[in-house]
């Protein structure tokens, strides 16, 4: 069994844990039975030690109750940058094994819903755990949404970008938010309604900003160089600027040049939307072709 799911985008700004949107970049998973459990990988994450705690081995224990699987693993999802490339890798992994439910799985290892709900789901995703069960919603996107992603060349994880958080939020920051996140979901649906503040936010980006100094700098880069709005994607340190379609090569064009004297190196890629979410297949064919990976 193949599965293949996209990347994703979460927080989105000012919907943190709550918002995910899909992108255009993919992770692929084949399982085939073995003797034991064995990884061939390509791509993104191909240098990763197979230990003990390895996520896939953890993920077809979970699904099969046994790990005597191999997984073929084709990835353009770069990890450690905030583009949901654990999620996708869970969900990926559970479909190809069988599970009847990918999504619930990539959560509850991940811990949160939305980058798994946009991997398997697809499109612009609001998700939750209600009832200690996890659910999700697709949301309206505009067709022409599209996005410019800035790809720094260091990891950020996922539990340090967390631990700089603070424990209580103030009243008025809440309902800062809350306002904020429902000028983007507007804005999503109609990009002719997005505005640039549909993406503050108060409760992660600035604390994480201690993190990485430059994501203020690549966030404004992205608006002066033709993006509606801007944010961190997911923990970061990936920004991502939102766009039409139309322009978005040009608006990437923009961005490389601004940042192109930078000490730092960055990957600025133009991508489009995933609407499809989740794809499975039983073997390859003219219309199905093995994902094609190149590491950063």
């Amino acid at each position: 069994m193949i599965a293949r799911v996209p990347a994703s985008s979460a927080n989105l700004g000012p919907g943190f844990d709550t918002l995910a949107l899909a992108l255009a970049m993919y992770v692929e998973v084949e399982a085939e039975p073995a003797n034991s459990f064995g990884v061939t990988s390509y791509g993104e994450g191909s240098n990763l030690e197979v230990s003990d705690g390895y996520l896939g081995a953890r993920v077809v224990e979970r699904v099969l109750g046994h790990s005597k699987v191999h997984l073929c693993v084709r990835s353009q999802i770069p990890l450690g940058r905030g583009l949901g490339s654990s999620a996708a890798f869970a969900a990926a992994c559970a479909a190809a094994v069988g599970a009847e439910d990918p999504f619930s799985i990539a959560s509850w290892f991940d811990g949160h819903p939305e980058n798994a709900a946009a991997s398997v789901f697809g499109g612009f995703v609001t998700a939750a755990e209600v009832a200690s069960e996890y659910v999700s919603n697709r949301l309206p996107v505009d067709p022409e949404l599209a996005a410019v992603v800035v790809i720094p060349n260091i990891e950020l994880a996922t539990k340090t970008a967390r631990g700089v958080l603070p424990t209580d939020v103030p009243f008025e920051d809440a309902v800062f938010n809350m306002g904020r996140m429902g000028l983007l979901i507007a804005g999503f649906a109609d990009l002719d309604r997005l505005l640039p503040e549909a993406t503050q936010d108060r409760l992660h980006q600035d604390f994480r900003t201690l993190l990485f100094p430059n994501s203020a700098r690549i966030l404004e880069v992205l608006r002066e160089s033709g993006a509606v709005a801007s944010c961190w994607s997911g923990a970061g340190p990936t920004m991502i600027g939102f766009c039409k379609a139309t322009e978005a090569v040009g608006v990437m064009k923009n961005v490389e040049h601004r940042l192109k004297s930078d000490d730092m190196r960055y990957s600025v890629r133009a991508i489009n939307v995933d609407l499809s979410g989740l794809i499975i297949a039983d073997s390859y064919g003219p219309g199905f072709q093995p994902l094609e990976v190149a590491s950063l």
